[in-house]
């Protein structure tokens, strides 16, 4: 896996991280997640009108097809993932929904895409799913806690196979049909805020809250959410997926520190020991 590969999901992982936090602290629904969508257009709009001058795009009827399963698939992750986060902690629903996902894209892009990773690279996929594991706990404690804590599990695990799902799906968008990672999240992103907007005239008045008093997360998230996933869709567009997807896992440090820092959420040994676990796998696969 090359230096600049590794580079770009590091990044990503902070700036997914980031909005994660900043998603956790907003506590809302579809209002924010439309609201954001529609900004994240706007602050994207110059680099994306630039692009097309450059690297127009081939307009074709599986671009169309990517685009749009995409937008669907992305849409249920984010609605998924605001649920989790009403129900239940960051520093519970984040591994589970980011561990969970890379788990399955990587087992579906050796079954599915036939990618054969080295022995190196499978032990640090095995070391950063295993400290997610270790992060997140006793699962059968957790399940002893109470519907809230197995309805947060719940909508985690849901949010890590829409996370599996369009990871393999993106990757075939741009390493195979070959659509521009810019070009093809802001399709996206603007085809999610198309769904969502009747959703949103019929919350208009909490748009209004969250645009008066969440206005600096509503732009955090607006700028982090693509540029994390647009620097993904980069590395994913001349790495195997099996390489980029485990390694994206690192975010979960960032969001540990982040969850403990801001959110004055308990942590301990155990988070430590997941983390060096974590940062073990990470190395395994800049060294593959």
């Amino acid at each position: 896996m090359s230096i600049f590969a590794v580079a770009l999901v590091l990044f990503s992982a902070l700036c997914h991280a980031s909005w994660n936090l900043l998603t956790k602290k907003v506590k809302s629904d579809t209002a924010f997640l439309w609201l954001f969508s529609v900004v994240s257009l706007v602050i994207y709009l110059p680099p994306m009108a630039v692009s097309l001058i450059f690297q127009p795009p081939v307009i074709s009827a599986m671009l169309l097809l990517c685009i749009l399963v995409s937008a669907i698939l992305h849409s249920g992750y984010y609605q998924f993932l605001q649920i989790g986060y009403r129900k239940g902690d960051l520093s519970l629903i984040y591994p589970l929904a980011r561990g969970t996902g890379p788990l399955l894209s990587m087992l579906a892009a050796i079954l599915l895409l036939h990618e054969r990773p080295g022995w190196l690279s499978l032990l640090g996929a095995l070391l950063i799913i295993s400290g997610v594991f270790i992060l997140v706990g006793n699962p059968i404690a957790l399940l002893r806690q109470g519907i809230q804590t197995r309805t947060a599990i719940l909508f985690a695990l849901l949010t890590g196979m829409f996370i599996a799902s369009y990871t393999l799906w993106d990757k075939y968008a741009v390493s195979v049909v070959m659509i521009a990672p810019l070009f093809y999240d802001w399709s996206i992103s603007l085809l999610r805020s198309l769904f969502l907007a009747p959703v949103a005239l019929r919350k208009w008045h909490t748009v209004q809250e969250l645009w008066q008093h969440h206005r600096k997360e509503v732009f955090g998230v607006a700028l982090l959410s693509p540029l994390a996933y647009i620097l993904v869709l980069v590395a994913m567009s001349f790495t195997p997926l099996t390489y980029v997807a485990p390694l994206r896992e690192v975010s979960i440090l960032f969001g540990t520190f982040l969850g403990a820092r801001v959110l004055s959420e308990e942590g301990g040994m155990r988070r430590i020991l997941a983390a060096l676990v974590i940062v073990a796998g990470a190395v395994s696969l800049v060294l593959s």
